[in-house]
């Protein structure tokens, strides 16, 4: 598996693969799967902060995708940044997500965040909390019932895994990129 910052060129498989968790799953409480040209400006602006945007392919497919994006979009927070991972259907339990999360996590403590936070759709998502589990991230609550999709109610679980230190000192840098 190569793990690798996404481009332009990977936005059809991208969409492809969210598409299918929009339709299907409850990982994001998107009901209408947008397409590529929405896709793309989300992956500009997630980069345009200098935060990781990343692919995972295997012989050349695009088999998963996981970004760091912002958490809420005010100043105060810019040490920390929410992630996301997607992988392809016919790849889920491979070790795509976790791949794709450690990556994430290892690039945001580079630039110095202090957090990442993970909004789970779904306190039956055990493929979910459980990368995030492998990958450091601990409970931070659960927000019942925040959605309803496919006919019922849905939580979201929170996760925070804490870098550089968390918040057991000042911050150092300036965080995720605010003008972009």
């Amino acid at each position: 598996m190569n793990v690798r910052e996404a481009t332009l060129a990977d936005v059809p498989a991208i969409t492809e693969i969210y598409a299918h968790h929009v339709l299907h799953g409850f990982g994001t409480f998107e009901e209408v799967p947008p397409g590529h040209e929405e896709m793309a400006a989300r992956m500009a602006a997630v980069q345009s902060r200098d935060l990781p945007y990343l692919v995972a392919e295997v012989h050349g497919r695009v088999v998963g995708f996981a970004y760091a994006g912002l958490f809420r979009p005010r100043t105060a927070y810019r040490y920390t940044a929410e992630d996301s991972v997607y992988v392809a259907p016919d790849r889920t339990g491979q070790g795509v997500g976790r791949t794709l999360l450690e990556e994430v996590c290892k690039r945001c403590e580079a630039i110095g965040l202090r957090s990442v936070l993970a909004v789970i759709g779904d306190s039956g998502n055990a493929g979910s909390i459980g990368v995030h589990r492998s990958c450091g991230f601990e409970m931070a609550g659960v927000l019942r019932g925040a959605g309803f999709k496919h006919g019922r109610w849905v939580d979201v679980v929170l996760m925070r895994l804490e870098l550089n230190g968390g918040d057991s000192s000042p911050p150092v840098g300036d965080g995720w990129a605010f003008g972009g």
